[in-house]
Order: C-alpha cells, then structure tokens, then sequence
C-alpha cells in the first residue's frame, strides 16, 4: 500500500476492527525458530518519510531510534552464524491526533521497506525490498483512536514493535533463506478428510 493509497483510504480507517494482523503482542514469548539467523546491520533511514496533514508530527531521528530499537529487541537475542543485514526505510506514517472527533478515530500506521543482505551470499534476498504496512492493533486503548488515549512516542513504539514483528514474519516466509525447512501446508486429501471429520 502506497502513501497515497492510505491517504485515501483514511476516512475507511474508522471502520476497521482487525487490520494490523501482525500485532507484535508476542514479546514475552520464547523466541521463534530462526534456523541460524544472526543480524548483523540494523540501518534505519527514515529522512525520506511523508505524511498527512492531520498526523501528529515525528522528526527522523525520533523514528530511527525507536525503529532501531523494535528490531534490536525483535531480532537482538538470536546468536546463530548466518548474518543478515537490514536495511529499513520509512517510508510513511500516520500517528492518530488527539482531538479528532470520535466519529473518525484514525488509526496510526506505518509504512517501510525492508531490504535484507544475506552477507555470506553478499547478495539482497529481493531486489528493490519489501513494501510492508503495519497499523496498530485494536485494544481498550486504540479502538476510539489512540490519539485520545497515547502520547505519540506509545503510538511510534507500538507501531515499530508490529514493523519489526512483521519483517520476521517476512523472514520467516522464506524459510529456504534461513536454513528451514520448507513450510509444510496440507494436502487436499488431507484437508478434506479432516472436513469430513467435522
């Protein structure tokens, strides 16, 4: 989804109750497998990001340290030997105002692109990166907007958490990338014999 896209889409926003579907909620939990994963760089480049005129407003040094930090935190405690870099643009936000009347509740978001250099291959995984967008999840505290119920650093943390939280779910897409084995889906006939079960 493009800057604009989301522009446009904002006045939908209200009415969306689960969006941000990689939530980062997993924190306390033992990490995922990650074959042999290491990071090695973690470059944030957020001087090109844009935004809207009704955001609440974020210089770019805010958002490489709070960037920096949700995928030190995501990524930080994995100790294997295949190093990957990580190259993360911010490319757009939208942090929720406060004093917008609740009938809107905007949802804040946040929009990057991840380039992954696999440093043995010495080599980017994708050419051109992933576009990734992520929103905040639904709670007590976002779901009349959270420009009424968090200051913008909660808003930044938060959606810097399901950013990262997201890049490992790319990752993690690729299994073949980390060493994995590749991800097991069903067989018709065993989805139809478990159907039948039912």
């Amino acid at each position: 989804m493009s800057l604009s896209r989301l522009i446009r889409a904002l006045p939908a926003l209200a009415l969306l109750v689960v969006l941000a579907a990689c939530d980062a909620k997993d924190m306390g939990e033992p990490p995922r497998p990650m074959g042999n994963f290491a990071m090695g760089l973690n470059i944030v480049v957020p001087e090109t990001a844009q935004t809207i005129a009704i955001s609440r407003k974020a210089e770019p040094e805010e958002w490489k340290a709070v960037m920096t930090a949700a995928m030190q935190e995501r990524f930080g405690s994995y100790k294997g030997d295949k190093l990957f870099d990580f190259g993360i643009a911010i490319d757009g936000y939208m942090l929720a105002p406060p004093g917008v009347p609740l009938v809107a509740s905007p949802r804040s978001a946040l929009i990057i692109t991840v380039n992954v250099w696999d440093d043995a291959k010495k080599e980017l995984l994708v050419k051109g990166g992933k576009r990734i967008t992520v929103m905040e999840g639904v709670s007590g505290e976002s779901f009349v907007g959270s420009g009424w119920t968090q200051n913008k650093d909660a808003q930044m943390k938060k959606l810097a958490r399901n950013a990262a939280k997201a890049v490992q779910d790319y990752m993690l897409a690729h299994p073949e990338w980390l060493g994995l084995p590749p991800v097991q889906t069903p067989s018709p006939a065993h989805t139809n014999a478990t159907s039948k079960s039912n």
